[in-house]
């Protein structure tokens, strides 16, 4: 899984995994909002690293955290939903609206494959300084140059150079 390759994720030690990061993300989610130490434990716990000024806010979905980076005072809003099957590396004073996907996994496209529960997975790396806006999407494999815009509602299915505005579905710089 890690090295990109095809798996099937009922592998008991993924199921193990994938339930820890469960149980952290319940707490994660059910923790008050007056409780900021607890919340920033919890996800020093749930994730791979956790830079500092760090804010997400739940609810926040994952599969297992381990494979997720957050850099300095990155923000990310409600209902953030991040599959990181592969590695999630999002830098510094990033900006994430609320209800962003960022899906590493991908399926085969022969159905007998599919039935067989094989996935494999690719990176996303966002840059430094980006802000992707209220829901919007970014596949596997995808990398966002810093200083990048990516307005609401933009599916990113390629990589994108820094600092431009990209927008739609399939995301384009304008």
């Amino acid at each position: 899984m890690l090295a990109g390759e095809w798996y099937q994720a009922d592998d008991p030690e993924l199921v193990a995994l994938a339930r820890r990061a469960a149980v952290l993300v319940q707490r994660y989610n059910a923790t008050d909002a007056d409780q900021p130490e607890q919340h920033a434990a919890l996800l020093r716990e749930l994730c791979g690293t956790v830079g500092a000024d760090v804010v997400v806010r739940p609810p926040f979905y994952c599969d297992y955290g381990s494979q997720i980076r957050l850099g300095d005072r990155t923000y990310v809003n409600f209902n953030a939903v991040l599959l990181d099957v592969a590695a999630i590396e999002i830098g510094a004073d990033v900006q994430i609206g609320p209800n962003v996907q960022l899906l590493t996994p991908h399926h085969p496209l022969d159905p007998e494959q599919r039935r067989a529960r094989w996935e494999a997975a690719r990176p996303i790396t966002i840059g430094d300084n980006v802000w992707l806006g209220g829901g919007v999407i970014v596949l596997g494999g995808v990398t966002i140059g810093p200083d990048t815009v990516v307005g609401a509602g933009s599916v990113v299915t390629k990589d994108l150079p820094p600092g431009v505005i990209a927008v739609g579905n399939p995301a384009r710089v304008r």
